[in-house]
């Protein structure tokens, strides 16, 4: 495992983290025990993990309760974590800046320690981002005071936020959606960069689809229900033409790991894990090197292919 910065306060973080969303009860994906939630933390960190990535609502508070489990009695300073606050415990929406403290108190009983490295406004709309118009940054800033939180930041899907977020706040970490099918965030890379603001790249493999191994007749009933017969079959054709670009001989899902990590801005990549295989093949994703000509192609094809269709999460 190679690591990358994170913060200016922090240990240096394994370019494949740990995203938690898959480690709770009832998540909206296939249901995990905690024994094997347990395993999946405790294996990570045999694999060189050391940042691990959750949130207040995954598994209603059961993702932050289990990883608090299997991370107690290790030492703390040498895990990072980051957890977010905008949508409960209870699976209701509430970006309320007075209800910042009430969430993180409850995110660190949960998990069982006494702070987090970082902590996100989880995807809030737009608005939030305009740190001359909140409040909800004075108070991170007092968390950080406090010692609760060593930096504070957003999870969010375009690069017009990143940016807005990035020139009114004081923002060291963002989550990122990123992956080949969705690059419009590559946009507030370089401003990332200038302004030594970490990046988290959140869902690498575009929900499952960058595994290759869902086709136009694949259908869903977990969270990914949501995409209509048309999303599907577009994105089956995306999957064919990526393909064809690649090599078939390609693990699809390691590459496109490997395709964010391509990308200095980056600090680590959280590709969600439903069982043990899942989580060896995305971590081995860090050995591969892909050509900067290669890279370059996929960006393209992204921006003339891709980007027009405005596809849907």
């Amino acid at each position: 495992m190679r690591y990358r910065p994170y913060l200016k306060d922090t240990i240096a973080i394994s370019e494949i983290g740990l995203g938690a969303w898959q480690l709770g009860h009832h998540s909206g994906w296939t249901n995990m025990t905690e024994n094997e939630a347990l395993r999946l933390v405790h294996q990570s960190i045999d694999f060189g993990i050391n940042f691990f990535d959750t949130a207040p609502n995954y598994g209603h508070g059961t993702s932050e309760e289990r990883l608090g489990k299997a991370l107690k009695g290790m030492d703390r300073s040498r895990m990072v974590i980051n957890t977010k606050f905008g949508h409960t415990v209870t699976g209701a929406l509430n970006f309320s800046p007075d209800y910042i403290r009430t969430s993180l108190e409850g995110s660190l009983k949960r998990l069982q320690v006494d702070y987090v490295d970082s902590l996100m406004i989880h995807n809030p709309p737009s608005s939030y981002f305009d740190g001359h118009k909140n409040d909800h940054y004075e108070i991170l800033e007092t968390l950080i005071d406090e010692g609760k939180i060593k930096a504070y930041g957003a999870s969010l899907d375009t690069c017009e936020d990143m940016k807005l977020l990035m020139e009114t706040t004081n923002s060291k970490v963002i989550e990122a959606f990123f992956n080949i099918f969705h690059q419009d965030t590559r946009g507030g890379f370089d401003m990332a960069k200038d302004k030594a603001v970490a990046i988290i790249v959140k869902i690498p493999l575009d929900s499952g689809w960058l595994t290759g191994k869902y086709t136009a007749e694949s259908r869903f009933d977990d969270i990914r229900s949501r995409w209509t017969k048309a999303d599907i079959a577009t994105r089956a054709a995306l999957v064919d033409r990526l393909r064809a670009i690649v090599g078939p001989e390609k693990n699809l899902a390691q590459f496109a790991i490997a395709f964010c990590l391509a990308y200095e801005a980056v600090s680590t990549v959280i590709p969600g894990n439903t069982n043990l295989e899942q989580l060896s093949t995305n971590v081995r994703s860090a050995d591969l090197t892909i050509a900067p000509d290669l890279i370059a192609k996929l960006e393209q094809l992204y921006q003339s292919e891709i980007k027009p269709l405005n596809l849907p999460w």
